[in-house]
């Protein structure tokens, strides 16, 4: 497949007359919840104020589970109108919950799909207003210096080099994160997948807890590589920073979304705010260097700044990317998450030792052949990227109802069942790890 990788080029004195305040008009109330950047929101809110001089947009930032748990708590006394975020995982909870209302936004040109992937909700629930896709990014000057090679592929940040050079934000508490990891799950297959992501984050220098953490990294140059959405590439190199970026052959290109929240106080002031996202004025404020988002609208593309892709352009889905499922993503969303954090994030000193002890032993091997020490290192490879369970039970009733209270609140209680599978995986997990590194020390044994 071919490599997509971009570059981020009158003579009167004025009379004034007081009005009492009980006489000035009140401005309406638009109330956005999000998990987007700010630089993003701020943009959107300074136009559609410019619009509607009467009305003030209040923005709430929270991550992306937090805000679906903020939802699903306040929805007897709804104070939020719309909500805007990257992962349409996210946006299928709600819909399956009945938090989103049903809205059709008028026509605008935006295509009904990307490749194989609806832009818009075909229910009508929710809109893609943006365009991302999972990337690998990295600091050019960084690689430079330490004569670090350019990944073209998930698989390249597994090779021994890379040690202690990456990055990733936990997926509980990234959506975006989440969306690369579930995208992986499902290309490679569950042990597969859970293979190759155990591989690369056993070279993670950082595993952050917000996805800012991890362009913020790359871009100061405290690691060379980190595993992000493409917007959070181009908005760092819209701002000076030398960092560069590529979409692997397996990850594909989803919508960011938009939502009008079930009950909210201003539904008719959330379809306007929807509207003007969508319009040619409102698409062209991605191209903002800072925001750095692709537009779902093709006409914008033609004003698009240089070096900005263009993803009608490239070739999604069977044969180019990979199609989607996200009411596969939707149904496991929670256990996931779950398992990345109590087989990686809170055992990532674990999982490094193990990892770091089968590249010692491969350089030996590399250079004195040895026959048994090839199999232990084959045994330890295999130990780490054993799962706890299955791809089948991680649909189950038992564990979907384990995991339903789960929540992106830091400290939130947990059910007795999933706080005991929790400990099952974590467990797991370190003796799966601890005897990858006892094994890799008998294959550097055995070389001698």
């Amino acid at each position: 497949m071919k490599r997509r990788e971009f570059l981020i080029g009158t003579c009167l004195a004025p009379v004034v007359f007081s009005v009492p305040a009980a006489f000035a008009q009140e401005k309406k109330k638009l109330s956005v919840l999000t998990s987007l950047p700010k630089e993003l929101s701020a943009a959107y809110k300074q136009g559609f104020e410019k619009l509607y001089p009467d009305v003030v947009v209040e923005v709430q930032q929270r991550g992306t589970q937090a805000a679906v748990t903020f939802l699903r708590e306040t929805k007897a006394n709804n104070t939020s109108d719309i909500m805007w975020a990257s992962a349409p995982d996210a946006f299928e909870v709600l819909k399956k919950d009945n938090l989103l209302e049903k809205f059709s936004p008028k026509e605008s040109g935006v295509p009904a799909k990307i490749g194989d992937y609806p832009i818009n909700d075909p229910e009508g629930y929710y809109a893609g207003f943006a365009l991302s896709g999972g990337a690998i990014m990295w600091n050019s000057r960084y690689l430079k210096a330490k004569k670090l090679p350019v990944p073209k592929t998930w698989d390249d940040l597994t090779k021994p080099e890379l040690f202690d050079q990456t990055g990733i934000a936990m997926p509980s508490r990234s959506g975006s994160t989440h969306l690369t990891l579930e995208t992986i799950l499902q290309a490679r297959g569950w042990n597969g997948g859970w293979a190759l992501v155990k591989a690369m984050c056993g070279n993670m220098r950082q595993i952050t807890e917000r996805s800012f953490g991890v362009p913020d990294a790359v871009s100061s140059g405290q690691f060379g590589y980190g595993i992000v959405f493409d917007y959070q590439a181009l908005a760092a190199h819209g701002s000076g920073f030398p960092v560069e970026f590529a979409y692997p052959p397996d990850t594909t290109i989803v919508p960011s979304n938009i939502g009008v929240v079930k009950n909210g106080p201003n539904k008719e002031m959330a379809q306007k705010f929807i509207e003007y996202m969508l319009s040619e004025e409102g698409q062209a404020l991605l191209f903002n260097p800072k925001i750095g988002r692709l537009p779902v609208l093709p006409a914008a593309y033609k004003k698009a700044p240089e070096g900005v892709p263009n993803p009608f352009e490239i070739k999604w889905g069977p044969g180019g990317g990979f199609k989607f499922d996200v009411l596969k993503s939707e149904t496991r969303y929670a256990v996931v998450d779950s398992m990345f954090d109590q087989t990686i994030t809170f055992q990532l000193d674990a999982l490094k030792a193990a990892t770091k002890a089968i590249h010692d032993a491969d350089a030996k091997l590399a250079k004195k052949s040895n026959a048994t020490a090839a199999d232990l290192l084959k045994q330890a490879r295999e130990a780490i990227a054993a799962s706890p369970f299955d791809e089948n039970q991680a649909v189950s009733k038992e564990y979907i109802e384990a995991f339903a209270g789960a929540s992106g609140k830091k400290g939130a209680p947990k059910g007795a069942r999933q706080s005991e599978l929790e400990q099952q995986w974590s467990t797991f997990a370190r003796d799966h790890y601890a005897k990858a590194l006892e094994l890799a020390k008998k294959a550097d044994q055995a070389i001698g």
